[in-house]
């Protein structure tokens, strides 16, 4: 099963193995299932207080981070989507640092970060869930890089151990 090896170099950009490296279960869908929980005890022990915490001037702040966990992590299981459903055109590029200050995560409560959060993880779960196999080596282009469908399965993975480490040491 193509799910349970990790991406080689061929199935996305160098940069993207900073978070694909940092799954190292081979099954990346247990590794999915396992963060929803463990996220959720980090983050239900932040106050409303520490949740608006910057840990240095010009920083998110917690709820950004959320924020941008969340919508990586729906543009990263869209690209799986468009690519396994062999739709071949190309996907465009996606500027977090622009996508953030619009989303008015401050504004929000800590609570409905972390109900978004178990809410696109699980969309993210189910559609990796259900792929058939040969789903996860098609491939695709976004932001003009090609990737596979496994790839960016890892990347979701990747990307919320990142920002949990982030959260981790510099916001708690």
């Amino acid at each position: 099963m193509p799910r349970l090896s990790a991406p080689d170099r061929t199935e996305a950009a160098d940069y993207y193995f900073t978070y694909i490296d940092r799954v190292v279960d081979k099954d990346v869908l247990a590794v999915l299932e396992a963060q929803l929980d463990d996220t959720l005890a980090l983050v239900d022990d932040f106050s409303e207080a520490q949740s608006l915490h910057r840990y240095a001037p010009g920083k998110w702040s917690a709820r950004e981070v959320m924020c941008h966990v969340n919508d990586t992590e729906r543009l990263f299981a869209f690209r799986a989507f468009w690519f396994a459903r062999g739709l071949d055109s190309s996907l465009p590029s996606f500027d977090q640092d622009a996508a953030v200050p619009m989303a008015g995560a401050d504004a929000r409560s800590w609570a409905s970060h972390i109900e978004e959060f178990q809410a696109v993880r699980a969309a993210s779960l189910t559609l990796f869930r259900d792929l058939p196999d040969d789903a996860w080596m098609r491939r695709g282009v976004a932001s003009g890089i090609p990737f596979t469908v496994r790839a960016l399965a890892y990347i979701c993975a990747g990307h919320v151990a990142h920002h949990v480490g982030v959260l981790k040491d510099r916001y708690r």
